[in-house]
């Protein structure tokens, strides 16, 4: 190979590395870019929440940020922080069904049952087929057993159980709501298929044990 030839060939070869770093370098900044949404799955909650706030300082209208941040104030426990962001995401976005369940969830742990059967109940009509209809169901039969509405409770449990049958914790609360209802041989039936997920729930058996005497006793 004389000089030109090779000349040629190394400025090509050159050229296309070149070319292949350009071509990558938005790959690459994609790759180290940090994602809110992960490490909120991954249970790293205070990142999830630093990176959203960065994102909304950049910014404000982004609903996604505000969706992301809420739900990892609320697993946090800031529930007053997580209001204030969701209603700022309401704002942005007024029948988002997550913006509509985050306060439900926010107003039900502030024990604000008015409000958060309020939002819970927008939830199911705006998203009645929704990724989180379940723990809404059991989130409502909670505010009714909170209040004594024990038959509506078991509605809203039923449902609730409906959706995730493997739940043994959300058969516990049902039994217990048909428990206070007075109906006896169906908490029996709630108990005994909470114990059969998990026999190891100490009040499931504690409500069976319950149950069947109220029922030897009438």
């Amino acid at each position: 190979m004389n000089g030109p030839e090779l000349f040629i060939k190394i400025s090509y070869g050159i050229g296309g590395f070149l070319v292949c770093l350009i071509c990558l370098s938005p790959v690459a900044e994609a790759q180290q870019r940090v994602d809110a949404l992960q490490e909120y799955r991954n249970g790293n909650f205070e990142e999830a929440v630093r990176i959203c706030k960065a994102e909304i300082a950049a910014n404000p209208n982004n609903l996604e940020s505000h969706v992301v941040l809420c739900w990892g104030l609320v697993a946090l426990g800031r529930y007053e922080e997580g209001r204030s962001y969701a209603l700022a995401g309401k704002n942005i976005s007024r029948y988002d069904p997550r913006i509509i369940e985050i306060l439900g969830e926010v107003y039900y742990f502030q024990g604000r049952n008015t409000e958060a059967l309020q939002y819970f109940q927008e939830y199911v009509n705006l998203a009645p087929q929704g990724t989180r209809v379940n723990i809404v169901y059991y989130y409502i039969g909670e505010v009714f057993i909170r209040r004594g509405q024990f038959r509506r409770a078991d509605i809203a449990l039923s449902t609730a159980v409906y959706y995730m049958p493997g739940n043994a914790e959300w058969w516990v609360r049902l039994a217990y709501a048909r428990e206070n209802a007075g109906e006896f041989q169906a908490a029996i039936g709630a108990y005994e298929r909470a114990l059969a997920l998990n026999s190891r729930l100490a009040d499931a058996r504690r409500g069976l044990e319950r149950t069947k005497a109220n029922l030897r006793g009438l």
